[in-house]
């Protein structure tokens, strides 16, 4: 009795192998086969490179944010005073502080006082958010104290102020100048009140990693903010570090209860949530896009292994005279489409880590050749493309491409086996 071969015998990876690389004149198509190659490999490529660049920029994006901002923010909901002016500061701020920080899962509390001022120099004048914070609490925001291109000593905080690298830029100023802070609400006379106008020293200049913040931000010592803003025992808000900012649910309700009556709090996640949606709805539409670019490559396969059956009907008529199985047959073409499939992905799979590990010298290739200003941090936020490579990211690439591969070339191979052998040498 005549044993049947296993499946993906020796011999049907033989034929495939001489199918494949078979020249035009010998009824091959190599043409076929290399454009159907080179499809597939610039759309993994092109997948990889998207997926690492936008888990790099949401990292990038949520990095800087919890590396210079509150994750939760605790503040008064307010109380009238004897005046009938709603009062939302808080009186006991050292108290409230320490009863948060006692909450399971949070890292550290800090008061702040906020206000917005006009800052100056010779000249020039911009806007800025003022900071009033503690200098120990200064210290425990990487985004602020840690920063690669901060100029200046940290430690003088308590004789000067701390300005973002965009606002020292707009004014013109640098660490052991002076600046003048002005404000609306300043001192009350018998006349009205009359603007607050200080002068400081420049004794820090940080630089968070987002546009906005070294643009628009300030900081000066807890007890000077008090006097500055008229807030003398008082803080305007509670900043509240948690230990799983990326779940912060299970800690919210403990800390209104450690606050206290009329408390509301305001999460980072609240503050940015809008455009981290923008960023998953912008995510899933390019997967989808992407994706039908990888499908429209894979159909290259289609082509060339349909050119292939036609060119080769004589070979399959004469294979299955002489015994072989519709199965080998099948598999004989499917490993012709599948090959070239595989080949394919494994390179698109080495040019997208390539790119996603030297994004840095390939973004600054391309800016020197566009002549610069390619990134423009005002808009986009951050200050350089970034890229983080995945191995989910790289797996989910890998498994779409093989799986359309796979998937189209099933159809034309099932073709060459049902080809009947008696119409195939017909007109041999």
């Amino acid at each position: 009795m005549t044993k049947t071969p296993p499946p993906f015998a020796p011999f049907e990876w033989k034929i495939a192998w001489r199918y494949l690389r078979a020249r035009r004149a010998e009824g091959g198509v190599s043409v076929m086969t290399w454009i159907s190659l080179i499809g597939i490999t610039l759309a993994v490529f092109a997948l990889i490179a998207t997926l690492a660049v936008r888990s790099g920029f949401r990292s990038e994006f949520v990095g800087t944010i919890l590396g210079a901002n509150a994750h939760v923010t605790v503040y008064s909901s307010g109380e009238i005073d004897a005046q009938g002016r709603v009062d939302r500061t808080i009186a006991d701020y050292d108290d409230m502080a320490a009863r948060i920080a006692q909450v399971s899962g949070v890292a550290r509390t800090a008061p702040l006082v906020k206000g917005q001022v006009l800052l100056t120099n010779r000249e020039r004048s911009t806007g800025v958010e003022v900071f009033g914070i503690r200098p120990d609490d200064l210290l425990e925001l990487p985004g602020i104290a840690d920063g690669d291109k901060a100029v200046g000593d940290l430690s003088q905080f308590a004789e000067g102020v701390a300005i973002g690298s965009g606002v020292a830029r707009a004014i013109g100023v640098t660490v052991g100048d002076k600046i003048k802070m002005t404000s609306p609400n300043g001192v009350k006379t018998a006349f009205g009140t009359s603007p607050r106008v200080n002068a400081y020293d420049v004794v820090y200049v940080f630089s968070s990693g987002r546009y906005d913040i070294d643009r628009t931000r300030l900081y000066i010592p807890f007890e000077e903010a008090q006097s500055f803003f008229n807030r003398e025992g008082a803080a305007d808000e509670i900043e509240v570090m948690v230990e799983q900012p990326e779940n912060m649910n299970p800690v919210l309700i403990p800390i209104l209860e450690a606050a206290g009556g009329r408390s509301q709090v305001w999460t980072w996640q609240d503050a940015s949530g809008g455009f981290l949606r923008a960023l998953e709805v912008e995510d899933n539409v390019m997967f989808i896009i992407l994706s039908i670019l990888v499908l429209i490559a894979a159909m290259n396969i289609v082509s060339g292994l349909i050119m292939l059956v036609k060119n080769k009907g004589r070979d399959i008529g004469i294979l299955r005279t002489i015994g072989l199985s519709e199965g080998s047959v099948l598999r004989v073409f499917f490993i012709c489409g599948a090959f070239t499939g595989i080949i394919g992905t494994a390179m698109g799979v080495v040019l997208g880590c390539l790119f996603a590990l030297y994004i840095d010298p390939i973004f600054s290739f391309v800016n020197y050749a566009m002549g610069g200003g390619v990134w423009d941090p005002a808009i986009r936020g951050i200050y350089a493309l970034p890229a983080e490579l995945h191995l989910s990211d790289v797996l989910k690439a890998v498994a779409l491409s093989l799986g359309l591969s796979f998937f189209v070339t099933y159809f034309p191979a099932r073709r060459a086996a049902r080809l009947n052998p008696v119409e195939a040498l017909r007109y041999e």
